[in-house]
């Protein structure tokens, strides 16, 4: 009993913080409740790329989904139009200009050798070596000076492509350019064969969000093809406010209607049900603000699913319980048992169900991910919610009595039996294989 105590001011203690999480951190809703910002960029042919294909243009929509969505805005829509432009709206984001920051830049890191031009003047021609054979960069200092430089690590063809370049630029400057422009030239002592470098910012030095910015758009990832803005406005939420106001009351009528039902129907128990329900909701909402997720009206019909699946679990776990009760159980090992017995059918529904959300994740469209992702972290927690905090007011309120008030199960006291207790055989009778 001790430790279901403990276990009780523990559960307090996270609902206080999950409150306190919800009322200080914003919400983040989507471009449908909210609205935001649109932009239209237009994919650029180079000395490379000649003609602009469909391959390279999935290949461009898919690198900005994932720069977008890495630095956390996420619900994005990223859709083709044309040959060679993509529309890009960003949720929650009124301002363009800031929608641009969000986007980041377009331009590519490049490495360049020092060539003479027909006129004898010196100008810089590409290597091959760009942001595409980048492994990842970070911020770090310069141990002689202590300024602010990125670091890069190349992947395997971009280590062998910098190994040979060094060998080939002994003595000469190599240059590092980013968003086209020049950032510095060192001279190259020696062969670099590691697959690491530099980017020092020139005389001055890198300020420090000045480097974290390139190293943030280096790790979002390289794009296929340089892209130029062509278009920039804001959108107005999809969704008109009666729609969000009239989601928002068929939510909480459809969750006020289960709650009675669970009174209603399973009486004390369903009480308990709908406490840990709301402690339910508490938390998974706690948890969207804190990743954050940003909901949309399919996250929010995820999350709403995900409640009935809480519940769902409650009534397995019930019915269990009332049945053992009717066997004549005692009411700690009919509760118990009830736990026991439902936990295997709850584990493997839940499992399923994060399962199918984990691959509509993985393949589904920006609004598709959002359901998935707020059903699965709604699933994950209602095992927790189930399993641990009612089963802990189960045992605090019932787990050390009687089943004085059977109706309070709802179930009547003529349905329960009598459990099968052992006694003492004579002994007389034992050696003929006689039971009393």
């Amino acid at each position: 009993m001790k430790n279901k105590k403990i276990l009780f001011w523990v559960i307090i203690v996270l609902v206080i913080g999950c409150i306190a999480v919800i009322i200080n951190k914003p919400t983040k809703l989507g471009l449908d409740l909210v609205g935001g910002s649109r932009l239209v960029l237009e994919a650029q042919t180079t000395d490379t790329v000649k003609k602009i294909t469909s391959d390279n243009m999935d290949s461009l929509k898919f690198a900005i989904e994932n720069r977008i969505n890495a630095i956390g805005v996420a619900e994005t829509v990223v859709q083709k139009q044309g040959d060679r432009r993509l529309i890009i709206e960003i949720p929650d984001v009124s301002d363009p200009q800031k929608a641009k920051e969000f986007l980041g830049d377009t331009a590519e890191l490049e490495f360049k050798r020092p060539v003479q031009t027909m006129s004898g003047a010196e100008a810089w021609e590409s290597t091959g070596l760009t942001g595409k054979d980048l492994k990842k960069s970070l911020v770090s200092t310069n141990s002689q000076n202590g300024e602010y430089v990125v670091s890069l690590e190349f992947n395997d063809a971009g280590a062998k492509k910098f190994a040979t370049l060094t060998k080939e630029l002994v003595g000469k400057p190599m240059a590092i350019f980013f968003n086209g422009e020049l950032q510095s030239a060192p001279v190259i002592q020696e062969p670099i064969i590691g697959g690491r470098a530099q980017i020092s910012g020139g005389e001055g030095g890198f300020e420090y969000e000045q480097a974290k910015n390139m190293v943030d758009l280096l790790n979002a990832g390289a794009l296929p093809v340089p892209a130029k803005i062509i278009e920039e406005n804001t959108v107005g939420p999809t969704l008109g406010a009666d729609s969000i106001a009239n989601s928002k009351f068929a939510g909480l009528i459809g969750l006020a209607f289960v709650m009675i039902f669970m009174v209603a129907y399973y009486r004390v128990p369903g009480l308990v049900a709908d406490v840990a329900l709301i402690i339910y909701s508490l938390i998974v909402f706690s948890i969207f603000k804190l990743i954050p997720v940003t909901l949309t009206l399919a996250g929010i019909a995820g999350f709403i699913l995900s409640i009935g699946m809480a519940v769902d679990a409650n009534i397995l776990i019930f019915e269990r319980t009332k049945e053992e009760l009717k066997e004549g159980r005692s009411l700690f090992t009919a509760i118990n048992l009830g736990f026991d017995r439902a936990f295997t059918s709850i584990f493997d529904s839940n499992m399923s169900t994060i399962i199918t959300c984990l691959i509509l994740y993985m393949f589904g469209s920006s609004v598709v991910k959002g359901f998935a992702l707020t059903l699965a972290i709604g699933t994950i927690v209602s095992m927790f919610s189930a399993i641990t905090v009612t089963k802990n007011f189960m045992h605090l309120l019932f787990g050390t009595g009687h089943l004085k008030h059977p109706e309070w199960f709802g179930i009547r006291a003529d349905e329960i039996n009598t459990a099968y207790e052992s006694e003492d055989t004579k002994r007389e009778n034992a050696k003929f294989g006689i039971l009393d």
